[in-house]
């Protein structure tokens, strides 16, 4: 149970944030959530209900990053799923788009681990998003694959560095969430359906899925250095 606990959750205003978000408060925490965009925070707000707060935050932004931890002082656990997940062929691709990713997504994350860490319990734990593009291959997923490993071999780093704080590492596969609401109805299920047909679970993650394995991290306090793979089997196929 997560009674008298305060979570912070970066990337927390949809998908797989807001349902850790939701399932942090049911067991009993009050969460912040922050994310850039301010509407979609006030409606991800509504759905919490009065334990959540929310804060609008650009994570490419040192300045406001560390802002942001000076202002929201002590608290206890740091979730930080928010990440741009672009890809594309590595000879297409504009390099200043493989940048933006890094920045988004790597150095977002940095950012928050820096000047989060500072102000968490002892007991407390920092939960970092990763991907299955670190661990299989695959085309079009180069600048992914490089910034999920960075982030990996981070958290595990700060796992030894940040003690007795505890550094976990999340790496989902393919999940339904509204960040591929983009693609044409159609075409994304499509997509889905090829994918649950080669995993061994037979079906793409959801946002719960994932969820649930954060909760885990957050809650066991034997548990650190570790990347949790999330993804139906995926690198096994």
């Amino acid at each position: 149970m997560l009674q008298n606990q305060k979570v912070i959750m970066i990337g927390g205003s949809s998908g797989i944030g807001l349902e850790t978000a939701k399932q942090a408060i049911a067991l009993g925490a009050e969460v912040i959530i922050a994310s850039r965009s301010e509407h979609k925070l006030q409606s991800a707000k509504e759905q919490l209900g009065p334990k959540a707060s929310a804060y609008t935050l650009d994570t490419t932004d040192e300045g406001q990053v560390q802002a942001f931890f000076a202002k929201v002082g002590a608290f206890d656990h740091l979730v930080v799923s928010a990440a741009e997940t672009s890809g594309g062929p590595f000879l297409q691709t504009d390099t200043a788009q493989a940048r933006k990713l890094f920045e988004n997504k790597f150095w977002g994350q940095y950012y928050a681990a820096k000047y989060g860490a500072p102000h968490i319990s002892k007991n407390g734990s920092i939960t970092l998003f990763s991907g299955v593009v670190a661990y299989k291959a695959m085309v079009g997923s180069s600048a992914l694959g490089a910034v999920n490993a960075a982030v990996s071999n981070l958290g595990q780093t700060l796992a030894l560095e940040l003690a007795p704080i505890r550094v976990n590492i999340v790496s989902p596969g393919i999940i339904d969430t509204p960040s591929r609401s983009k693609m044409p109805e159609d075409a994304r299920n499509q997509f889905y359906e090829t994918v649950a047909g080669k995993l061994p679970v037979k079906r793409v993650g959801q946002a719960k899925d994932v969820a649930q394995s954060v909760l885990y991290l957050i809650q066991n306090g034997f548990v650190t250095g570790t990347v949790m793979h999330v993804e139906g089997g995926h690198i096994l196929t």
